[in-house]
């Protein structure tokens, strides 16, 4: 289930705690680090479109987020996506049904026509998620931190 993440569920993170009424899973979703650089994404995300984040919730525990990395690119109305799972998930499908509930919200959303999302070559876990959930790859490309890049996209 993914519920919107607001401004007061990074700040519970942030700290170690879970944001109520959830309990954390038993490893963290992400690093300390990755979570505020987030947390400031979803603001400047949120003043453009909203919602800009949401936690992946299973169980009552929040593990993992899936987020907007970007605004909405008005040309062509789509939503560029990232997601990350605590690694004591991976494996579990986590991810692949969050991905499933977030298009199924953008197929609703008439201000979108498209999600996109991008994943490292070396990643096949990610790129399972993306093709179980309709994606299909549209191209390459090289980023200057993540090496070579899958563009993904999935026209709702």
């Amino acid at each position: 289930m993914l519920i919107e993440a607001k401004p007061d569920d990074f700040a519970a993170l942030l700290r170690g705690e879970a944001p109520a009424p959830y309990r954390l899973a038993d490893s963290p979703v992400a690093p300390p680090e990755v979570l505020d650089m987030l947390a400031q994404l979803a603001d400047r995300i949120r003043a453009v479109f909203s919602p800009s984040a949401w936690m992946m919730v299973e169980d009552g525990e929040v593990v993992g987020l899936i987020s907007s990395v970007q605004p909405l690119d008005a040309a062509d109305r789509s939503l560029l996506i990232g997601y990350g799972v605590a690694p004591t998930r991976w494996g579990r499908g986590v991810a692949t049904r969050a991905v499933a509930d977030l298009a199924a919200w953008a197929r609703r959303d008439n201000r979108l026509l498209a999600l996109t999302a991008e994943t490292s070559v070396d990643n096949p876990a990610s790129q399972t998620v993306l093709s179980r959930n309709g994606f299909q790859a549209v191209g390459e490309r090289e980023d200057s931190e993540d090496g070579s890049l899958i563009v993904w996209r999935l026209d709702l």
